[in-house]
């Protein structure tokens, strides 16, 4: 009999596994681990991390992910991989082979690593003077249909590659002017207004895999942020988007989510998130999330049946040294006005001062 699959993206806390965590993987038998740069050292002890990860867990499809966009947001720079354009930046160049090489550059530096899940592309849209430093950077532009279609140019490429794409953060962050990292974000404005913010998520809903946003918006559920609201979920997400892909939480670490690690996690999956992202590594949280946690539903492995027929692609990812010389080329005469801000790590940094 298969052993049910915890609903969860787990996170480690080093460069290789404990003990503990050994048995907490091995007991729980989570969807898969979320890489962030402590758990990177090098090309070599990544690999093996990755492949204790995997026999530990013990099955073949366990989910490997790590937000590798480009620009300042890219996991695996820390393990010695590639530099890559910030998605501003390839919304400037604004070319359909230059985004797709970036998508190929990074595929073979995951596939070397043995990453098979990438939390990008972002498809929020970027409004200058208002968008939370969180964020900026991070997103094509301010057009809708641009970035529509060159995150399905991302997506498409991905998948291509045996990557799995997953889109982000729906259904749209880019107006929130709190970063969700600190904070919970209110966005007032109207739900008519809004379609622009959809549009992107709208033209890629066919994506396998797809995120939530720790948003607030008041006229579709005053009390909860989207990653919590049944009600978000189902009329925004499933419904005015269309996305029936597999959908995670943005990490539950965030201070935009009150309440207890599984209290966080339950109120998720309680909305409709098909799996649920913690980052901290803490083993104390992570013990009380598995033993309290929720296993992946019928209709969930059916979805993660659907991502999981991405990392059997097989397009050739060797000599692409042609290939890098020109992305190089081209976006090295681009300047890029970089936030040099790391939400994420700053919350860890936060999180380990607490302690």
């Amino acid at each position: 009999m298969l052993r049910p699959v915890l609903a969860a993206l787990l996170s480690v806390r080093s460069t290789q596994l404990s003990d503990d965590e050994k048995r907490l993987l091995a007991r729980h038998n989570p969807l898969g681990i979320t890489l962030f740069n402590r758990n990177l050292k090098n090309k070599e002890q990544t690999r093996q991390l990755i492949q204790s990860i995997k026999e530990t867990i013990g099955r073949d499809d366990v989910i490997i992910a790590a937000d590798t966009e480009g620009g300042r947001v890219n996991r695996l720079q820390t393990a010695g991989y590639g530099l890559y354009a910030s998605e501003r930046v390839l919304g400037k160049i604004n070319d359909d082979e230059t985004v797709s090489v970036h998508a190929r550059l990074i595929a073979a530096d995951m596939h070397d690593a043995g990453v098979n899940m990438n939390f990008a592309p972002v498809l929020d849209l970027e409004y200058p003077g208002k968008t939370t430093s969180a964020l900026q950077g991070r997103c094509f532009g301010n057009d809708e249909k641009q970035t529509a279609h060159l995150g399905k140019i991302l997506c498409q490429t991905y998948i291509d590659c045996g990557i799995c794409p997953c889109i982000k953060h729906m259904p749209g962050h880019g107006r929130a002017e709190n970063d969700p990292h600190l904070e919970l974000p209110v966005i007032r404005t109207l739900l008519k207004d809004l379609e622009k913010d959809f549009y992107p998520f709208i033209k890629n809903a066919d994506c396998p895999a797809g995120m939530t946003g720790h948003i607030l918006l008041p006229e579709i559920d005053a009390v909860n942020p989207i990653t919590l609201s049944f009600k978000g979920i189902r009329e925004i997400i499933r419904g005015r988007i269309g996305f029936n892909g597999l959908l995670f939480s943005d990490a539950l670490d965030m201070h935009a989510l009150k309440g207890s690690i599984t209290e966080r996690a339950e109120a998720a999956w309680n909305a409709g998130c098909d799996v649920v992202c913690y980052c901290f590594g803490e083993s104390q949280e992570m013990e009380a999330l598995c033993r309290n946690g929720c296993y992946m539903n019928d209709k969930a492995l059916e979805r993660f049946e659907n991502a999981k027929k991405v990392f059997n692609n097989g397009k050739s990812l060797i000599n692409l040294d042609n290939d890098r010389k020109k992305y190089y080329s081209l976006i090295n005469q681009i300047t890029d006005e970089c936030v040099n801000y790391d939400a994420t790590e700053v919350l860890h940094q936060m999180q380990k001062g607490e302690k």
